[in-house]
């Protein structure tokens, strides 16, 4: 391994975070100043430990594949470490465990949380608190390609190792460029979205923390009921939004190319709006039968529900825990699929389900036709066996963790519903779960070591597992001639 394009490039992480971080002293000045000293000491820390870290010299200053891994792996963790300090120093929360907890949560867009009053919150640490989803949305490393084109040579290792989905592939020849179009793409989107929910009343800092949360599909939400007290047009808003990214950044560009016929023809999104659409009828229509409620409501809310599911991020405008079974139930197994592959959206992904579902077919095919070669097609394109292989052990170590998750999680001595739906919430990166981490709870009562695996757990949901794992392997720290 190059260790010293590893740290070098990890200092340069460690100086964008403290220039992203920034902005909050301002909010917390204007409403204030409360968190002010503690944002200005974390970007102190930061600016010096950058710059020291920088200034390392390499040998060579090509970044090869087990150094973007690392890099990846170790970025998510450091920034999660020093973006927990002004929580911590602002005595947000009691302990820096649950400070780490909440900034990671924000990190991987999870949007799991330790606060149960976030309206008592510094503006600042509200306003920097939220800004992780939108960072962490579309990746720290992703925004490093954007900004310093200087990487050059390796910077895809990075692209393909924070990326969400079974391939990450360039949608534009060089790899800079691709990153600045995906950033470009999603900062047009974030200001759509805040013009939209101030053209609704919406005041200026909860416009940012919700289009933060919606962009990012991050969920923490600028007041103690989620978004449950604004009103239908917000929820409407956000619910349109939080299905536009949930969608493949990458088909943006095919509209912005004027490939509308591509666009619309993408096998991923059509699927994809299929599940919404079919969750929000069979939800409709459940809880219509169910409450004998108004028709409009009852579409507004699951709309609005399954949207943040199904993307992944978290919001509630209802509790619904008091929903019937079949209701819940179908919020369950969408936490499961997510968004598309190559969006902000957590969870297994819509491709993913797709391919094993199309494997299935092809395998009914082959009772019928034993020697059959049938190739596995997605969009026209055949779908390669390594690309299979890779979706099959994705979903393989997937299960796994989850169920080791359960199981550990299960030992705090929580009832089966609430362990089965923390590891599926942060696995996923969805936020909030069932039971005793419903949409009105949180996750403070759970101990020092659970929030500390729920971290892990969020992080090897984000980084789609083998990126944080591969850290554990002996091979990745050897050094190359």
């Amino acid at each position: 391994m190059n260790y010293g394009i590893v740290i070098k490039v990890l200092g340069i992480i460690l100086l964008i975070e403290s220039l992203l971080m920034s902005p909050a002293i301002f909010i917390s000045q204007q409403h204030g100043g409360e968190a002010v000293r503690a944002f200005l000491l974390t970007i102190a820390v930061m600016l010096v430990i950058g710059l020291i870290m920088m200034n390392v010299k390499s040998r060579k200053d090509q970044i090869r594949a087990k150094d973007g891994i690392v890099i990846v792996a170790l970025g998510w963790l450091m920034i999660s470490i020093f973006g927990a300090l002004p929580l911590y120093l602002t005595e947000s929360v009691p302990h820096y465990v649950d400070a780490l907890f909440e900034i990671i949560s924000g990190f991987t867009t999870t949007g799991s949380s330790v606060i149960a009053d976030v309206e008592s919150l510094d503006k600042g640490i509200l306003f920097w608190r939220s800004m992780t989803h939108w960072i962490g949305g579309m990746g720290i490393l992703v925004f490093t390609l954007a900004l310093l084109p200087a990487l050059g040579v390796g910077s895809l290792q990075i692209f393909k190792a924070e990326s969400p989905g079974p391939v990450a592939g360039k949608i534009v020849p060089r790899m800079k460029d691709t990153a600045r179009v995906l950033y470009i793409t999603y900062i047009a989107i974030t200001l759509i979205e805040l013009v939209f929910l101030l053209f609704g009343g919406v005041n200026l800092i909860d416009s940012f923390v919700i289009t933060f949360g919606t962009v990012g599909t991050g969920g923490f939400g600028p007041r103690n009921d989620s978004l449950a007290s604004y009103s239908s047009y917000v929820h409407i808003v956000t619910g349109i939004f939080m299905v536009l990214s949930g969608v493949n950044f990458s088909l943006y560009f095919l509209v912005f190319r004027k490939k509308y016929k591509d666009f619309l023809e993408d096998r991923e999104l059509r699927l994809y709006l299929f599940f919404i659409f079919s969750a929000v009828v069979m939800i409709a229509v459940n809880l219509l039968m169910t409450f004998k409620g108004d028709v409009f409501i009852s579409i507004r809310d699951s709309f609005f529900q399954v949207a943040s599911i199904m993307t992944t991020t978290g919001f509630s405008t209802v509790d619904y825990e008091q929903w019937p079974s079949f209701s819940k139930l179908i919020l369950f197994f969408l936490m499961f699929i997510g968004g598309s592959a190559g969006s902000t959206a957590g969870g297994m992904k819509v491709i993913r389900i797709m391919i094993i579902l199309k494997l299935i077919k092809r395998e009914v095919s082959k009772i019928f036709h034993p020697r059959a070669l049938i190739p596995i097609k997605v969009g026209g394109k055949i779908v390669s066996n390594e690309v299979i292989a890779r979706i099959n052990s994705f979903l393989a170590l997937h299960l796994v963790i989850f169920v080791i998750g359960v199981l550990v999680v299960s030992l705090e001595g929580v009832d089966m519903i609430s362990s089965i739906s923390s590891v599926a919430a942060t696995i996923n990166n969805i936020g909030p779960g069932f039971g005793s981490v419903g949409p009105t709870m949180t996750f403070a009562d759970y101990s020092i070591f659970t929030k500390l695996f729920l971290s892990l757990v969020m992080l090897l949901g984000r980084l789609e597992h083998f990126t944080i794992i591969a850290l554990l392997v002996p091979k990745t720290w050897t050094r190359e001639s």
